[in-house]
């Protein structure tokens, strides 16, 4: 962990994981307000209301608002400094510090290719699966300035569809895979499983699978650093909400119980799709999951959730990003909600009981908000969301007062097939976000659909971020 120099946020109470942090005043306002309680509000925040006004363009990549600036690197198919192309794909991503004061990212590449069609990126001495073209890619780069990228290198290879994770208070990088595919299709291994990369690597690591985190289409982690749990999304039409506590706090190989999100009372089998109030608290219990690494889970993705759902757990609609904050675990569910636009949600622990689930936002037009994807909670208390929706692809804001606004958007290609914003993570000190766009999935990319990495900076103190 590392303090967010920024704005002094631990001094006024502020819990810190992965380099974002939300203040207790934020968590309570994000509880209790009401996004649509005017007919007709629509939830934009513009300038002097958390929102930083209108975009305008920055560079040839991305529109921004006045006063910041960015610059590129990691682009798909440069050359990095262990002497391999960088992947394809770019997705999930967090920010964490390094002993001489530079900034570790950890980069997920969500490559689709079939095993026939992949290519292990890396030392195929250490793949997990050597069919196997998904991979994490490390970089550090300088924190000030023109935020210089130093090095950059696989870290993790032979894995397949690496799409989101999430950072741990171990100042490591937990990798999600989001597919169960395995022999059958044609890998040498099975997979579904997540992998941890420390930021203190320096080359490939040894890749274990840690299976008792369960095999599902994993989305993304978010790890509450008091007490070691991991929050887990999974990303399917029908999908759970899980956590995993460790045996042993802090050591995830060392194993522990998966269980899935449930709510209390009468509502068992709970489906919060549709029908959603904002802001209304549901008490929450847990079910154990008690076969976490089932054998049916290649040919059938949902093994893990059927088993939550029979004890009665609760279903959501495609679970995307997660990130831990100041006691809460904020996740997006992309197609969730009445408009099918995406919901945001807010989970909080609260002691042995099973603690509370709170919508927090829905979207109710798609130039509101259009299909949020990874998440991450930002310095000032408010969330980043990386659309994956149709058309124009934005970076969203949404304040503490359940405003949405435009941060960033992607103008470098085609709006009918803009690609998607990915792996938003702050800098630990809080000066800079750094975001992925992550370019073509599968095959080669065409010039204008390459994933790229970007460092932004200004003016953040102005607005809600």
């Amino acid at each position: 962990m590392s303090t967010i120099s920024r704005r002094g946020l631990l001094g006024r109470g502020a819990a810190v994981a992965g380099g974002a942090a939300v203040s207790t005043s934020a968590a309570q306002a994000l509880m209790s307000r009401n996004a649509y309680a005017a007919p007709g509000n629509r939830g934009r925040a513009g300038k002097g209301d958390g929102g930083y006004g209108p975009l305008q363009p920055a560079g040839p990549e991305l529109a921004l608002p006045a006063g910041f600036t960015y610059v590129k690197f990691g682009v798909e198919g440069s050359i990095m400094s262990d002497g391999n192309p960088t992947p394809k794909a770019h997705d999930g991503m967090a920010a964490l510090p390094l002993p001489n004061g530079n900034v570790r990212l950890i980069r997920n590449h969500e490559d689709r290719d079939t095993a026939a069609n992949s290519i292990v990126k890396g030392d195929p001495s250490t793949a997990y699966d050597k069919r196997g073209g998904g991979s994490t890619t490390s970089l550090e780069v300088e924190p000030g300035g023109d935020r210089k990228l130093v090095r950059d290198f696989i870290s993790l290879n032979g894995t397949i569809v690496n799409c989101a994770g999430g950072p741990t208070p171990q100042n490591s990088w937990i990798t999600c895979e989001e597919t169960t595919a395995g022999q059958t299709q044609g890998f040498a291994e099975d997979h579904g499983y997540n992998f941890e990369v420390p930021a203190s690597a320096e080359d490939e690591v040894e890749a274990v699978p840690l299976k008792a985190m369960g095999r599902f289409v994993h989305e993304a982690v978010a790890v509450d650093p008091r007490t070691g749990i991991v929050y887990e999304t999974e990303d399917r039409g029908t999908s759970g909400f899980y956590r995993f506590i460790p045996d042993r706090k802090g050591n995830l190989a060392a194993g522990g119980r998966l269980q899935m999100l449930a709510l209390k009372g009468n509502r068992s089998n709970y489906d919060t799709r549709t029908g959603q109030r904002v802001g209304k608290p549901l008490p929450v219990r847990w079910v154990d999951i008690e076969d976490p690494d089932p054998s049916a889970a290649e040919t059938n993705p949902l093994a893990v959730f059927e088993q939550g759902k029979e004890e009665g757990g609760a279903t959501f609609s495609r679970l995307e990003g997660c990130w831990y904050g100041d006691g809460s675990v904020f996740f997006a569910a992309t197609d969730g909600g009445d408009e099918e636009l995406g919901q945001v949600w807010q989970y909080r622990p609260r002691g042995n009981s099973g603690g509370q689930l709170i919508l927090l936002f829905e979207s109710r037009s798609a130039d509101q908000l259009d299909a949020p994807d990874n998440v991450t909670v930002t310095p000032g208390g408010g969330i980043i969301l990386c659309e994956d929706g149709d058309g124009d692809q934005f970076l969203r804001g949404l304040t503490q007062r359940g405003r949405i606004f435009d941060f960033a958007q992607n103008i470098n290609n085609d709006p009918d097939d803009a690609r998607e914003f990915a792996g938003a993570t702050f800098s630990p000190d809080g000066d800079t976000l750094f975001v992925n766009i992550q370019g073509d999935t599968r095959g080669p990319g065409s010039p204008d659909e390459l994933g790229m990495t970007f460092a932004i900076w200004g003016p953040f103190e102005d607005g809600a971020l």
